[in-house]
Formats: structure tokens, sequence, C-alpha cells
């Protein structure tokens, strides 16, 4: 069920770093997004894969993991991801990528789950020092990074506090919390 499935598909941020992926499944995982809609069906979106520690090193350099968190948020050797997906635009096609990298994000994403790994979407990117390190073309644009791996942290889904605290958290059991606003919220009927 769509529910479950989304119920598990968390912003996981530890892995177990020696868990091996392999390209070909990034590349199934990628293979899902030409199923996704897309804007006027331009599919101007591409993608970097890697599985290479030294490549996924660079790319963990040039991301900003969990900012709530602080610094425990970035994850340590060991509990980092054993694969990264990078989501480009291909500016040759079009300067506007409406949705398109969003929607295949998490199509990417509940793919992962699919299989019994796990993912983070990383918005936070120094784009310009990615580009180079890895040598893109300025013809393509950085859109968004995804780490991929086996997940070894616990995230549960709890109620925003009375508070209305909307931050993460974790416990000392490394248990990461995630509030979330209730139903009754999201739904607006009376202006």
């Amino acid at each position: 069920m769509l529910k479950d499935l989304l119920k598990k598909n968390r912003s996981y941020r530890r892995y177990d770093e020696s868990y091996p992926l392999k390209k070909e499944t990034l590349a199934e995982l990628v293979e899902l997004t030409r199923l996704c809609p897309s804007a006027t069906n331009l599919q101007p979106l591409r993608y970097f894969l890697s599985v290479e520690p030294a490549v996924n090193a660079v790319i963990l350099e040039n991301t900003g993991w969990a900012r709530l968190l602080g610094p425990s948020g970035t994850p340590q050797e060991g509990e980092r991801p054993s694969g990264y997906i990078i989501i480009l635009g291909d500016k040759r096609l079009t300067q506007n990528f409406w949705c398109d990298h969003g929607i295949a994000a998490q199509t990417i994403l509940l793919g992962s789950v699919e299989i019994g790994l796990g993912g983070l979407i990383i918005g936070s990117v120094n784009k310009d020092g990615l580009q180079k390190a890895l040598g893109i073309p300025e013809y393509y644009e950085i859109m968004l990074v995804i780490a991929i791996g086996k997940p070894i942290e616990k995230v549960v889904i709890e109620e925003i506090p009375p508070d209305g605290s909307y931050k993460y958290w974790r416990d000392e059991q490394k248990v990461h919390h995630v509030p979330k606003r209730p139903l009754s919220e999201l739904i607006v009927d009376k202006f």
C-alpha cells in the first residue's frame, strides 16, 4: 500500500557504509523516473551516479546535512551512504525545470524503500564546488543530490507538540523524531 511505503520513506541520515551498492541498482532507480510526468514532456533531467567511495567523499564534502541537528546531523565515518544520485537539469533543453526534479527525487526514494534501502534528498549543495570537483559540464545545472544506502537509524513520526515546534531531533538512543502537522491543519476550506 502506498501509505505504508510513504511511512517507511523517511529522510535517513545514517547508513551502513559497508553495505555495497551497485551502479546498476542506482540505474534501476533512475529507470523509474522515465515513467514520471515531465512538464511539456520535455524530459530534461539527467543523472550522475556514484558508488565509488572517493567520489562519494567529494559529494559529501559539498553537501549540507540536517541543519537542525548541527554537526551531529552529518553522517560520521561508517554511517555514510554507499551511493549518490545527482539530479541534473540539461540547460541545452530548457532553463526552467519546473517541478520535474522533485517528482523524480520522490520516485527514486520510494523505489529505494521498496527494495530495502533508504535515502535523503539534499538541497543544501555547494553547486559550484561540486560541479568543478566532478567535472560536470556547465550546461548541466545541479538540481538536487540524493543519498542512497542501507539505513541504520530509526525514524519515528509524531504529532507536532503543543508548543508548535516542527524541529526534528534525536534522542539519547539516536532515534530520529520527526514532528508532523495534523491533517486538520493542512486542509483549508474556509477563508
